[in-house]
Order: structure tokens, then sequence, then C-alpha cells
């Protein structure tokens, strides 16, 4: 379990540091990181998404992940798994690599990050941030990663949740209410502009449903 009394980027630090020669399974993973520790993971795993197109399958795998978390989050109860993503390896040098470059980046966040808004991270609203990373992880996995800033635009969302949750940072928190919708805003305008283009080039061949449908 990773010392309270530590920033959150030295908590990274000092979990890759007490990494087991053997690496861990995700859910050895999950179950030492406790919830705060859940949280960062939700950082570090949003991180390979700030570039403008991702590696197309990643984002599915990280998002789950993320969206499991932001389940416990909501419903207030630790975090399942199914059994074959808690099983799932992990190699010491990989896992420090990942949790190092989080540290780098979290310390970068601290920076901005204090108390404030308390209103957007009282009890009341628990439920409603964890709901609110649940469909930015859902916006993550969309399966877009070849589209510039599709997995962007939601990662953004899950870094601010995040870090607004575990430093009682209303701005960040709001933050990613904002990425949200520019997400789910983006994502309307492809479905639309692909629905003109789908209509234009191929209305001819398409059924009437179908037509109807994208019309």
């Amino acid at each position: 379990m990773m010392i309270s009394t530590q920033s959150l980027s030295q908590r990274l630090a000092h979990f890759a540091d007490q990494l087991p020669e053997t690496g861990l399974s995700v859910g050895e993973l999950v179950k030492q990181l406790g919830r705060e520790g859940l949280l960062l993971l939700c950082v570090v795993l949003s991180l390979p998404f700030l570039l403008p197109v991702s590696i197309p399958g990643v984002s599915t795998i990280f998002g789950l992940l993320i969206l499991f978390i932001g389940v416990a989050e909501t419903l207030r109860m630790p975090i399942w798994l199914p059994g074959k993503v808690a099983g799932y390896s992990l190699t010491r040098e990989r896992l420090q690599d990942i949790l190092r470059l989080g540290a780098k980046w979290v310390q970068r966040l601290e920076k901005l990050a204090r108390a404030r808004m308390a209103w957007l991270t009282s009890a009341a609203m628990e439920r409603f941030n964890g709901a609110m990373l649940v469909l930015a992880a859902a916006l993550l996995m969309m399966p877009l990663a070849i589209i510039p800033f599709s997995n962007t635009l939601p990662a953004l969302a899950c870094i601010f949740l995040a870090v607004g949750m575990l430093s009682k940072d209303g701005l960040c928190i709001l933050l990613g209410y904002l990425f949200n919708l520019v997400s789910a805003l983006y994502f309307s305008l492809i479905f639309v502009l692909g629905a003109a283009v789908v209509l234009k080039y191929l209305g001819p061949y398409l059924p009437s449903w179908a037509t109807g449908f994208m019309g």
C-alpha cells in the first residue's frame, strides 16, 4: 500500500521501486494500489493517448480497466475485474516504465492541482464524478483510434477527473466534464459526417431502411 503522506507522484515512484522481481498480475496490482492508487492508475493509463493518433486496440484494453475503476467509484465498492483481465501478467520492467513515466506527468499536474471548488468534490458528487469517469472510459474505447484526437479528448477527461478526485480540485473535475462534452460532440460530428459520406456515395445501393436511419 502506498504511503498517504507522500505526494501523488511520490506514491507512484515509491510503488515502482517496491515491485517484486517477478512482476505482478493486473489483479495483484489493483489489490496493492488501493483506491487512491487506482485513480492514479487512471492517469497513467490515459497518458499514451495524449498523442493525436493512438495505436488501435490499446484504447480498448486500457479504457476497459479505467471503466471498471470508474464503476467502482460510482458504486462506492471494491473494483471487480473479469478473470482474464485480472490474470494478465505485467513484468517488473514494464510496470516500472509505466509507473515512472506516470510519476513524471503527475508531478507536473501537481503544480496546478489544489483544493478548490469543494462542492464539485463533495461526498454528494462522488458517485456522479465516478459516472463521468465511466463515460470518459467508454468514449476512450470507441473504435475510432485512426481518427485524430478521438482518443486524446476522452483521455484528457480521464486525467482531469482522476486528478480532481484525488486532489479535491473542483476545477480539474470541471475540466473533466468539459472534455467529456467536447468528446461527445466530436464523435457526434464524426458520425454525422460519416453518414453524409455514406449516403452520398453508397445511398443508391443501400436498402431503404438503412438510408432512412442515416438520414
